[in-house]
């Protein structure tokens, strides 16, 4: 069970309105994470036009992630990649009926603002565009919009969660249509979890305060992950993901849910393939139904994926440092 409590006590993110006489109280840990939790089991696409955010939706969608361009194309143009035009997330927010998301760059406290202000869903403190700041990320206690960060380690996955994100993706490496870098991540995660769990029920709490120390987050924190034995926000996987069977590996590996980005809409089957995804990950426990998926699409479609090993520009170690 994952905890959805979690305030930081005088959270400039935390406001209470009074309409109509009845106080409401937005911005706390049980609604951010609790938005979060609603998205388990589902998909999350990237996309850069209405059209791709309706195809998204019709294909069962449970949200949609806007960029300006897709993390491939992003990582074709070089430069320097910045938020979405807030008039195309505008539009896509009047096209749609699913959540809507968007990502900002990394410690770019503004670009968090505004998007607060554009009224998304859910902000993505994102390394695929180019980091504002490369030794800190914005403290997101102080928005009321939930946020979402990448982490390829539990002591990353901790920092962001300490720093307020309510739902941490692996990173990946995004754009090249290569899910090995997010196995990595995943399978890192889990395995540092299954350590401090065991160190927890040992009662070691020296050991403990060590991890604390070492992964520089707070004890309580590293001793509520350690009691549950997993993070304590959903956890999605991102980076990389291509095809049907990518994303029910990925699930089958404990991840709450699949964050897909150029493989559905740098594919020239996207339709079926943002059908196909969405039904693999529903029914990642049942091979048959991910055979029927894999089915609905064609390889010889599919996005030309890159080696990460041979790529100059690593995107998953933007943001590391902090």
């Amino acid at each position: 069970m994952i905890p959805l409590s979690g305030d930081l006590r005088n959270a400039k993110g935390i406001v209470t309105e009074n309409i109509d006489a009845t106080s409401i109280t937005r911005g706390t840990s049980t609604l951010k994470r609790g938005f979060a939790h609603m998205l388990k089991n589902g998909v999350v696409m990237d996309v850069t036009t209405v059209e791709q955010a309706q195809i998204a939706e019709e294909a069962g969608a449970v949200s949609v992630m806007v960029l300006d361009k897709l993390p491939s194309d992003v990582r074709k143009a070089g430069g320097v990649a910045r938020t979405a035009s807030i008039r195309v997330i505008q539009d896509i927010m009047d096209s749609v009926t699913i959540p809507v998301m968007a990502k900002c760059r990394i410690g770019h406290v503004y670009e968090a603002r505004v998007l607060q202000e554009t009224d998304v869903d859910m902000i993505d403190e994102s390394e695929v565009l180019t980091p504002a700041d490369e030794t800190h990320h914005i403290w997101k206690w102080d928005f009321t919009t939930p946020f979402v960060n990448g982490a390829r380690s539990l002591a990353e996955a901790l920092r962001r969660v300490e720093e307020g994100a309510a739902m941490i993706r692996t990173k990946g490496e995004p754009g090249t249509g290569n899910v090995a870098e997010a196995v990595t991540h995943i399978k890192k995660v889990n395995d540092e979890l299954r350590a401090i769990k065991s160190i927890y029920d040992s009662g070691d709490n020296q050991d403990l305060v060590r991890i604390a120390r070492e992964f520089k987050v707070s004890y309580d924190l590293v001793e509520q992950t350690a009691k549950t034995g997993r993070l304590p926000v959903v956890n999605f996987a991102a980076g990389g993901i291509a095809t049907p069977a990518d994303a029910a590996y990925l699930m089958s590996l404990g991840c709450d849910g699949i964050f897909v980005g150029s493989g559905i809409f740098k594919a020239e089957d996207a339709k079926e393939r943002a059908r196909a995804v969405v039904l693999a990950t529903t029914f990642w426990e049942e091979p048959d139904k991910v055979k029927e998926a894999q089915k609905m699409i064609d390889e010889r479609q599919s996005m030309l994926g890159l080696d990460v090993n041979t790529l100059e520009l690593r995107m998953q170690d933007r943001g590391s440092s902090a």
